[in-house]
C-alpha cells in the first residue's frame, strides 16, 4: 500500500513538472535538464558516431521534450521511461536516416521497436535544422551561449559549469533558462512542425 501511495505521489509530481515545462516555466525546464540531461547525453554519445552528432541529437531531444511535454501521461509510463523513449526513438531514427549501424550491444528491443523508418530527403532537412540551431545559439548573449554549449553540448552539469566559470549557480541557472527560452522562440517559426512530431 505504501509503495502504491509513493508511486502515486511521484506520478503526480512528474505530471505537474511536465505541465509546468509545457507552460514554459523556467524552473521546471531547469529541473527537467538537471534530472535527465546527463543521462540523455550519455546515451547519445554511446550511440552516435561522433561527439558533434551526439551534441546535435541532445539539442533535438530536449527541444522535442519541451514541445511535447503536454503529452506526458504518468498512467502510461514513468517520466524517466517517457524521456528515454523519446530519446531512443530520436537517436535510432537519426541512425537509420544516416544509414549508420550502431553497435548491437548498445541497443535493446525497446529501442529497435521505437525506431522510425527513414524517408528520402530527411538527411538534408536534419543537417539544415542542426545548422540553423547552431546559428541561433551563436547569436545568444555570451554567458547564455557558453552555459548552453557546456551543459547541453558537452555534458557538464550546471554545478560544474558554475565552478568552471566561477559564477554563482543561481546565475548559471538563470542564464540557461533565458537562453533556452530565446532559443525556443527563435526556432519555433522554422522547425516547430519537425520537433513537435512524434
Amino acid at each position: 500500500m505504501v509503495n502504491r501511495q509513493e508511486r502515486r505521489v511521484v506520478d503526480q509530481q512528474s505530471l505537474v513538472l511536465m505541465q509546468r515545462v509545457a507552460a514554459d516555466d523556467e524552473q521546471a525546464i531547469e529541473r527537467l535538464y538537471d534530472q535527465f540531461g546527463g543521462l540523455v547525453f550519455k546515451v547519445a554519445r554511446q550511440l552516435m558516431p561522433t561527439q558533434a552528432e551526439a551534441e546535435d541529437a541532445v539539442q533535438d531531444i530536449f527541444i522535442r521534450l519541451w514541445q511535447t511535454a503536454d503529452r506526458f501521461d504518468p498512467r502510461r509510463a514513468k517520466l524517466v521511461t517517457w524521456v528515454m523513449l523519446i530519446a531512443r526513438r530520436h537517436l535510432i531514427d537519426q541512425l537509420r536516416r544516416r544509414s549508420i549501424r550502431p553497435k548491437p550491444t548498445l541497443l535493446d528491443e525497446n529501442m529497435t521497436e521505437s525506431a522510425g523508418a527513414g524517408e528520402p530527403g530527411l538527411q538534408t532537412q536534419t543537417d539544415e535544422r542542426n545548422s540553423e540551431l547552431r546559428r541561433h545559439i551563436a547569436k545568444l548573449p555570451e554567458l547564455q551561449r557558453i552555459v548552453i554549449e557546456r551543459s547541453y553540448l558537452q555534458g557538464f552539469t550546471l554545478r560544474e559549469v558554475s565552478q568552471q566559470l566561477e559564477t554563482p549557480l543561481g546565475t548559471i541557472k538563470s542564464a540557461l533558462s533565458r537562453g533556452l527560452n530565446k532559443l525556443r522562440e527563435s526556432t519555433d517559426d522554422t522547425a516547430n512542425s519537425d520537433w513537435a512530431a512524434s
